[in-house]
């Protein structure tokens, strides 16, 4: 049975910390291709057993969230939001703090400190408790058990020092206070640092939510974009952003792809062009046909795109998910130890002993392990995404690391794939008109760019029409078809003719017809992109089912070395698989004969005009045709990696270093809970500053 991706809302989720635990508990139920995100409040997994749904939202709800249907419909209640609960609990706490400062004498009584701290308390019991007791109920205890028992063992001590009125030395009220009210702060902090890193998604959907001039009966109607149906006719004017994807049917425009492609500079359009949904109509006005609407168009598919891709892992992240796993018991078996070492061998005293023991329990931060590259990923998709490139995973970022060859097809990658015609030779007695007539029925069942530019090229020609029954594309080889008489057709790759100056065959019924002489250009920057690639120290292959000569013509004039022509889809595997044997591959392509190529790389990249079927193989999207885009690629890639790696680093440094100390009982539990909170900060931080970090390549 085919696996399903099912789509969860989830609300009460605060912080990474619920999010890892949600997504612990689904990894324990065998789900596969989870993502959690609590800033957006989704939960996404692959299942080929629904049956498990019931099961997998009681367990959901058990760790105390709920999984409702329609986000907006459940806004969170105002003592829900951490935001309220974090000030409500600073204006307790910062009372008891300036008690340690201010000679206020009615600030010391135990009283008016258990008074300050009890609601204080309350909050942290409903925010961290429930959370701590659901996870440890589900066998995947989280790190708001350690400040649920950090700050509860605070609170207790200092309440059994009032009640049997022991004095000063037992009064730890701030103490309490203070690690739920940092903590909260640091929630704070998260949730508005990963909402900015999820920021890419999310300016997209704003593209979507337009609305759109539909042309009724004459007049114009006036509806939303997510309303308009196949066979509309809308009108879009100057200033407006087009609503959904369609053909024109009149009128000429500029129009602002810059938010899918990446390219700065105005695409003009005419009469039968595409247009795309969420694009920006800068001059003119057109009345265009609607043909995409909803989840078919290109921008809802980015956008899911987008979203799958931040639910795949980096393998990277295998290593920071494993220490998360066991690090609550670790924490809790080394506070334990610290207390009996402390109480018992120190001969230091209960109140001290207990201090190291909290101190230990709040300066522990998973969190920071569990953010290092989550957040590091998705700023470089966004990034990626803002420069028209997409990356449909994590993983893919790391798989382009230490990459040793970039193999290119040639046709539509390293051309422009818009052929000219240069010769039609005809066999002896046929007509140059059926020829151009049966070209033209064949290949406009086609959207291969050799299909594309003979079928312009040669519209405008006399031509005998042909009526086919039947036209289907074999990899690799061309285009077969049947007429309505019977007749069979053949137009594709002159593989058994001598003479190389033609590389395209027509038949009938298994006679030469004629034979097609085709020439494309190679893109301006392919020159450029060659040589910032040596530099890096990689280096480019060309593999093409085109003939040799040819290839070796367009090899010579752009500098690449390593040629393999005339290559069916099977054997582009076995070269594939060849330079993957001696280090990391990319493939680049863009027909339905490199999708088999695509999908074997180590990591398989498609152009935006690309057919369907390589668009769906590759695991990288150029949505602007430009090969600069790949070096950017590599770069925004590298440069990920590298934060993701900074990340890690810090995180384990961290607790390697703050656990010793707080367990020698160097470190007051106050500051342990503020350095907790500063950590997930500085890896969200280091994550964000990959938005407008630099990123420059070799100079050509």
């Amino acid at each position: 049975m085919a696996e399903q991706l099912i789509e969860l809302n989830v609300t009460g989720m605060h912080c990474n910390n619920c999010a890892l635990s949600v997504h612990k508990l689904l990894e324990k139920k065998g789900l596969h291709n989870i993502l959690v995100d609590f800033a957006s409040e989704e939960v996404k997994f692959s299942t080929s057993d629904n049956t498990k749904l019931p099961k997998v939202i009681k367990g959901i709800e058990n760790l105390g969230f709920k999984v409702v249907d329609d986000i907006s419909q459940h806004p969170p209640l105002f003592y829900e939001k951490v935001e309220n609960k974090f000030i409500f609990c600073a204006l307790f706490t910062a009372p008891l703090l300036l008690h340690m400062i201010l000679p206020w004498h009615f600030l010391h009584q135990p009283v008016v400190q258990l008074l300050l701290c009890l609601p204080v308390f309350m909050v942290g019991c409903l925010h961290f408790g429930k959370s701590a007791w659901g996870s440890v109920k589900s066998g995947v205890p989280n790190m708001d058990v350690l400040i649920f028992i950090g700050s509860t063992s605070a609170f207790i001590y200092s309440l059994v020092g009032t009640i049997q009125n022991l004095g000063e030395q037992y009064q730890f009220y701030e103490t309490c206070a203070t690690i739920i009210t940092l903590v909260l702060l640091g929630n704070l902090f998260e949730k508005r640092s990963v909402t900015q890193t999820t920021s890419a998604v999310k300016d997209l959907i704003k593209f979507q939510q337009v609305n759109a001039n539909r042309v009724i009966n004459g007049g114009i109607e006036v509806i939303s974009a997510k309303d308009v149906r196949p066979g509309d006719t809308l009108l879009v004017n100057q200033g407006d952003k087009i609503p959904v994807d369609g053909e024109i049917l009149s009128g000429s425009a500029s129009v602002d792809e810059a938010m899918l492609t990446g390219e700065s500079l105005p695409v003009e359009k005419e009469k039968y062009d595409t247009v795309i949904g969420g694009t920006l109509l800068l001059n003119g006005n057109i009345h265009m046909l609607a043909t995409k609407v909803g989840s078919n168009t290109v921008l809802s598919q980015i956008i899911d795109l987008m979203k799958k891709a931040q639910a795949a892992k980096p393998p990277i992240q295998k290593l920071g998910d494993k220490v998360a796993a066991v690090f609550v018991p670790a924490v809790l078996g080394i506070a334990l130890l610290t207390f009996i070492i402390t109480y018992y061998a120190g001969h230091v005293g209960l109140q001290h002993s207990l201090m190291n023991a909290i101190a230990v329990l709040v300066i522990s931060c998973p969190c920071a392990m569990g953010l290092a590259t989550p957040t590091a990923v998705m700023v470089g998709l966004g990034r990626a995404a803002k420069n028209g490139i997409l990356i449909k995973g994590g993983d893919t970022i790391e798989a382009v690391a230490n990459t040793k060859y970039v193999v290119f097809d040639k046709t539509g990658t390293l051309t422009t794939g818009k052929f000219r015609i240069n010769e039609i030779r005809a066999e002896a007695g046929v007509d140059m008109e059926l020829i151009r007539g049966v070209i033209i029925a064949i290949e406009e069942r086609s959207n291969h760019p050799i299909a594309r530019s003979l079928v312009n090229g040669l519209k405008n020609l006399p031509k005998k029409n042909l009526v086919l029954k039947v036209a289907r594309e074999e990899k690799g080889l061309g285009m077969r078809a049947e007429d309505v008489e019977g007749n069979n057709y053949f137009l594709g790759t002159a593989r058994l003719h001598k003479d190389d100056h033609f590389n395209l065959a027509l038949y009938k019924n298994q006679k030469l017809l004629a034979q097609i002489a085709i020439d494309d250009e190679i893109k301006p920057e392919t020159t450029a992109l060659i040589a910032q690639l040596k530099k890096l120290g990689i280096k480019p292959v060309l593999l093409s089912g085109d003939k040799k000569d040819r290839c070796i013509k367009v090899a010579a004039a752009i500098g690449i070395k390593d040629i393999h022509a005339e290559k069916l889809p099977d054997e582009k595997l076995k070269v594939i698989d060849i330079y993957r044997q001696k280090g990391k591959t990319i493939m680049i392509g863009d027909g339905i004969n490199d999708a088999p190529a695509l999908t074997r790389a180590d990591v398989g990249v498609s152009m935006n005009d690309a057919s369907h079927v390589a668009i769906q193989s590759a695991g990288v999207v150029l949505l602007n045709t430009d090969l600069h885009s790949v070096i950017q690629f590599l770069q925004i890639s590298k440069h990920t990696l590298l934060t993701i790696k900074q990340n890690l680093f810090w995180a384990f440094a961290y607790n390697i270093i703050a656990i010793p100390v707080a367990a020698l009982g160097l470190l007051n539990p106050m500051i342990g809970a503020f350095t907790m909170a500063f950590s997930d900060v500085v890896v969200i931080g280091n994550s964000l500053r990959l938005k407008v970090k630099k990123i420059t390549p070799p100079a050509p």
